[in-house]
């Protein structure tokens, strides 16, 4: 991960600017990170989150899920590019327009990489509890683990640990009935 500094904070008309260059750009508090394209493993772990949960919302379609590059505009000056994002149909229907969303999704999960995990875990945590996300999902696929931060109130509480080696199964209330099985998620 790479911080480009400037004294000048960018805004949304800026990074609409910046290049397609298959690095995932984003602008929290007006700063410009720029990460490398992710790993395979970080990719295969995507799209098995996405084909369970996908899999799941087309038999119960009571909400819209996409992956990366997805730009969530938080604000002018934070845009966000989530590895999965969930929005529930009622708030589908006031943040998305054609472009990106305009607003915090249900879920927000990130996938952590070498250039991503402390971000992941400090400001885009920070971000994503102040703009209102219900719940926020990090996935470390060296540890085989996924931390489920929940809303309680204005705040997440502290994350609840789901392991492939113990055997957890995640669930949420804002999918329910939906069963994901670490194993699932972090087979080779």
């Amino acid at each position: 991960m790479r911080a480009l500094s400037s004294s000048v904070k960018l805004t949304y008309d800026d990074f609409v600017l910046f290049p397609d260059d298959g690095m995932r750009h984003e602008l929290i508090g007006g700063v410009h990170y720029v990460t490398p394209s992710r790993s395979m493993r970080h990719q295969w772990i995507s799209g098995r989150l996405f084909l369970l949960i996908g899999t799941w919302l087309e038999t119960h379609p009571i909400g819209r899920l996409y992956y990366a590059p997805c730009d969530v505009v938080i604000s002018h000056y934070d845009i966000v590019v989530p590895d999965l994002v969930y929005f529930s149909n009622e708030r589908a229907a006031k943040v998305l327009t054609p472009a990106h969303a305009e607003g915090a999704p249900d879920i927000a999960i990130e996938i952590a990489s070498p250039g991503t995990r402390r971000r992941d875990d400090t400001i885009k945590r920070d971000l994503y509890e102040g703009a209102g996300v219900a719940e926020y999902w990090t996935v470390d696929p060296d540890t085989d683990t996924i931390h489920v931060y929940v809303r309680e109130s204005e705040v997440f509480g502290r994350p609840v640990e789901f392991s492939r080696g113990g055997g957890d199964i995640v669930m949420t209330p804002l999918l329910p009935g939906l069963d994901i099985p670490l194993v699932e998620i972090f087979r080779d």
